[in-house]
């Protein structure tokens, strides 16, 4: 770790919101300063690539100079009155439970535009889709570091437009309705959001979200508690995406483009989350008590719902799309991380704010490698990749077939990698929920949870059989070898690999960040 004082820290976290921003404005100009390319494409590609860079960079910085010792106080903080009447104020600050957050969505962002600019997405001229990736990009990271309930509701919303356009304009097929359905879902739950937001803001008489938490719901009813809540929660729901709010998201993830995919899973489902943690459990927490049971049953529906419908599309002749089966078995990751919130305990919250990171990096790896798959295959059916063009994908094209194997396996939950001490803290919060809450419901949550484990167990290892293990008929053998892992896509994949690996066999890296701030978020707030 590095010392750098507070003021170089608060510059830094305003770079990392704003700067995105200043970069997009930059790309829609018609010649951006300073770069030089062979074509306007690939200038404006590079300058995606140069703002999302300088945003990781800057991000990793303020990561070594964030004080490891007191995780669970807010650091590089600024707080500016912005709009006095309403007492809005640009509130800005980073602890151990957005730090983790923050970096996934800079990593993958700019793993993304560096993608993009090797593979560019089919569909029309990059530069609206580099200003629209480091709006979303903005709107993510802001998300994660604002502390006043409207500018959250600002930031969140944010990210709704670029993500429609990413997906309406540069997506596949049916990516008109597909595209519609995500932002008409997602848009209602935020009415609701919003409603509630202004309830408990105009009720405890500040939108601080800081303040709000000391707090700790003192200065709210129960019943007022109860209405935002319910009203707040079906907003965050939709985006997390919780069962049987979820639809939207295997039509989005089938008609996104494959960084659309990675986005969309890495981080925006995050968002939803994040808010249940951040606002939910501290600022209205008799409120959540209340729903928590209902939360958990919800989460543990939608864990064997997605295994389920996974199993479904992942058998022979079922015409199941890759990137949709993905999708399902995202509501069902997702789904553990909402049970480890219902348990209102510590090692429930860690273990949701731990899948969620292990959840980003596993599943935006599958995303790119099923993209991937389907540039060198044209399709990302299930039937077609298994019994004409990807069977023994071992074989023909070994080290993207070893990858799929290894991000398919970290997604079941393999012990010594990411994926299985999130799912497992879970399951532990749900063992011993926390006072108030019906200790055999949990019970019975966390036995229906853990057999959804060898549910996920089932399907990917069906996935993987059917891809990587096919063997092609002898009149087949003289078909050209699929490409291999290409050094463009070696740069962009590598980083999640490791981390992946580094995160399950040491979690105490990820954890130590998060256990101090979420020990003093449930017991009162945060300083």
């Amino acid at each position: 770790m590095i010392d750098i004082s507070e003021s170089v820290m608060q510059f830094l976290l305003a770079l990392i919101v704003v700067g995105p921003l200043l970069g997009a404005v930059a790309a829609l100009l018609p010649a951006p300063p300073g770069l030089k390319g062979k074509s306007p494409e690939q200038a404006v590609l590079r300058h995606g690539v140069t703002v999302t860079g300088a945003i990781l960079i800057a991000m990793v910085v303020l990561a070594l100079g964030f004080d490891h010792d007191h995780p669970s106080r807010m650091q590089a903080s600024t707080d500016i009155s912005w709009i006095p009447a309403l007492d809005v104020r640009i509130h800005l600050g980073v602890d151990g439970i957005s730090l983790p957050l923050l970096v996934l969505t800079a990593l993958l962002t700019f793993l993304c535009a560096l993608y993009s600019y090797f593979k560019p997405p089919a569909g029309p001229a990059p530069k609206a889709f580099v200003a629209l990736l480091l709006v979303l990009e903005s709107g993510t990271l802001a998300t994660f570091a604002v502390l006043d309930l409207l500018l959250f509701f600002l930031a969140f919303e944010t990210v709704l437009i670029p993500m429609y356009f990413l997906i309406a304009r540069w997506g596949g097929a049916e990516r008109t309705r597909a595209a519609w359905k995500f932002i008409l879902y997602t848009l209602l739950g935020s009415v609701l959001m919003l409603l509630g937001l202004l309830l408990i803001g105009l009720k405890a008489d500040t939108f601080d979200m800081v303040a709000l938490a000391t707090d700790n719901g003192r200065s709210l009813t129960t019943s007022v508690q109860v209405i935002a809540v319910l009203a707040i929660g079906v907003g965050l729901a939709v985006k997390t995406p919780m069962w049987p709010l979820h639809s939207w998201l295997p039509d989005a993830h089938t008609a996104a483009p494959t960084v659309g995919s990675v986005l969309l899973a890495g981080v925006l489902l995050k968002m939803g989350t994040y808010g249940f943690v951040r606002i939910l459990l501290p600022v209205a927490p008799d409120g959540f008590r209340t729903f928590a049971p209902y939360l958990a049953a919800f989460a543990v529906v939608g864990i064997i719902y997605g295994s389920l419908a996974c199993l479904a599309l992942a058998r022979q002749g079922a015409k199941g799309d890759l990137k949709r089966l993905i999708a399902y078995s995202s509501v069902g990751h997702m789904g553990f991380v909402l049970l480890g919130i219902a348990t209102m305990t510590p090692t429930g919250v860690n273990g949701a704010l731990f899948a969620n990171i292990a959840h980003g990096l596993i599943t935006g790896l599958l995303f790119f490698l099923v993209g991937a798959l389907k540039d060198r295959t044209g399709t990302t059916d299930l039937d077609t990749l298994a019994q004409e063009t990807g069977a023994a994908l071992y074989g023909r094209a070994p080290r993207l077939g070893g990858l799929l194997a290894f991000a398919a396996v970290a997604s079941l939950g393999l012990p010594g990698l990411a994926g299985f001490w999130g799912e497992m803290l879970a399951l532990f919060g749900a063992f011993r929920p926390a006072d108030g809450l019906s200790r055999p419901a949990f019970l019975t949550f966390m036995a229906i949870a853990a057999f959804g484990t060898l549910l996920t167990a089932a399907y990917l290892l069906v996935v993987v059989r059917r891809v990587c293990m096919g063997a092609l008929p002898h009149e087949d053998r003289s078909r050209p070898e699929l490409t291999d892992v290409q050094t463009y896509e070696f740069a962009a994949w590598t980083p999640l690999v490791v981390l992946t690996v580094v995160a399950g066999l040491w979690p105490a890296a990820l954890l130590g960040l998060t256990d101090p701030a979420v020990q003093q978020l449930l017991a009162g707030g945060t300083r």
